[in-house]
């Protein structure tokens, strides 16, 4: 597999994720006439059966989606430096694109920065928890069952996390691009992007307990 059709299948995975979880909240509130529960559901549905189908598709070329999960590859050596600091670029070009396709997609305005405020140790704790599952779900999981595990796993993370679970340093930036339901602003993202790196490395710390 060559590099190009790598990063090619990181950028078009990470933007159609993004665009998959930004309009899902955009249709979901908009059709949820003020049910903020129900339109979590309907987000959390379209994230679920995007990711699954997206990481079955990209998975025989490549399908990180996420930085945190480009990083553990990193530390565990099955990516070079090189790699996965062009997996990182095109990563979070990907996401950014992702969020300005679905602020188009509904005639919104199509560069836009969120000022949706998302700060608070409850919401740090929770992309710590919802990070380092991911990062056990990835790695403890069959590899033919990956795609339904981890699509499964950020779907209930929707819910039983009081962040909803973003997991994902790139898809948090993409969503700064769009001021809508799944939108956060750049500060909130910052802290999120911090923790969700802490999480990851915690979820690789007890992988590799569990593994020894």
């Amino acid at each position: 597999m060559t590099l190009a059709k790598r990063l090619f299948s990181e950028f078009l995975g990470t933007a159609s994720l993004v665009a998959v979880v930004v309009g899902s909240g955009i249709m979901g509130e908009s059709l949820a006439d003020g049910n903020i529960a129900l339109a979590l559901l309907a987000n959390a549905l379209a994230t679920f059966w995007g990711l699954y189908f997206l990481i079955t598709c990209l998975g025989p070329y490549s399908a990180h989606f996420n930085p945190a999960v480009s990083l553990i590859f990193l530390i565990k050596k099955d990516l070079d430096i090189k790699t996965f600091l062009c997996f990182i670029i095109f990563q979070t070009l990907g996401a950014i694109c992702g969020a300005l396709l679905a602020n188009a997609m509904f005639d919104l305005d199509i560069f836009q920065i969120s000022e949706k405020i998302r700060i608070g140790s409850n919401l740090w704790l929770s992309e710590i928890v919802a990070t380092a599952g991911l990062i056990l779900i990835i790695l403890l999981s069959p590899k033919e069952k990956t795609a339904i595990m981890v699509a499964s796993y950020i779907g209930a993370a929707y819910w039983f996390t009081s962040s909803t679970s973003f997991a994902n340093p790139a898809v948090t930036i993409g969503r700064v691009f769009s001021d809508t339901f799944t939108g956060i602003e750049p500060y909130s993202a910052m802290y999120f992007i911090l923790y969700q790196l802490i999480g990851a490395l915690i979820g690789f710390v007890i992988f590799t307990f569990l593994r020894k």
